[in-house]
């Protein structure tokens, strides 16, 4: 994915200001930056997610694969569906363990039961859940511990075969043990999948990211990648963010 001179309003508000982004195929990249700089606003525009909110409007051009996803006649829902979104608080549905992984093949018109079938032991093994879950799969999703439960909406975002996966603090609300499943997870999901993930914590993003993006007051201060920022970053502000000076 690609973003050009992107601006995001709330109302008269600017919430995000001219970013230019390359977001780099089966790579982590982690944005970071104090409450309230922008990097949900933003990972949130990179699947049409803020369409959701009336005031809220974006300027400016996000690509995936080279077409703009804000272009005329673009289907925001297939944008969602090529660019999937876990969000900080895991959301299952109050469904069985299946049916909240085949959701997404069911609204998509997909009626072969071996095909979902297939495709929910395939994103459940993807997110690492097949070996807890196989033997439960009629059982309530509301019966899971909180880290089996966002492992269980990343496949539910994996069961449609996304390009790109965003991720909004998807462990902020998590204990430490289930923090690590998610981020083992992460490195073997870039494997084959492109992932956003927004963090506060700094020791995340640099164990976690290929590349990391710090944003300050709804602008993008420094890009890189993940070693170089942390050890030489190149702007003052990120410095003093890092070191802690502020945020």
């Amino acid at each position: 994915m690609q973003t050009r001179g992107v601006d995001v309003f709330y109302g008269d508000a600017q919430a995000i200001k001219a970013v230019d982004l390359d977001i780099y195929a089966r790579t982590v990249t982690a944005f970071i930056g104090p409450s309230g700089c922008g990097k949900s606003t933003f990972l949130r525009a990179l699947n049409r997610m803020n369409d959701t909110i009336e005031i809220c409007r974006v300027k400016g051009e996000i690509l995936l694969d080279g077409y703009n996803v804000y272009g005329k006649g673009v289907d925001p829902v297939e944008v969602r569906r090529r660019v999937g979104m876990v969000f900080q608080k895991s959301n299952p549905f109050p469904k069985s363990i299946f049916e909240n992984v085949a959701f997404g093949l069911r609204i998509a018109g997909m009626k072969d039961k071996n095909e979902v079938a297939q495709r929910v032991e395939e994103s459940l093994k993807g997110a690492a859940l097949w070996d807890e879950l196989k033997d439960r799969l009629e059982e309530s999703a509301l019966g899971l511990s909180g880290g089996q439960q966002q492992r269980l909406c990343i496949a539910r975002t994996l069961a449609v075969r996304p390009d790109v996966i965003l991720m909004d603090e998807p462990t902020s609300a998590l204990d430490p043990i289930a923090t690590a499943r998610i981020e083992e997870l992460l490195r073997e999901l870039k494997q084959e999948y492109t992932i956003v993930i927004v963090t506060h914590s700094m020791q995340q993003a640099a164990r976690v990211s290929d590349y990391t993006a710090f944003f300050y007051m709804g602008e993008l201060i420094e890009y890189g990648d993940t070693e170089t920022l942390f050890t030489r970053p190149s702007q003052k502000k990120t410095e003093e963010y890092i070191t802690g000076r502020f945020g």
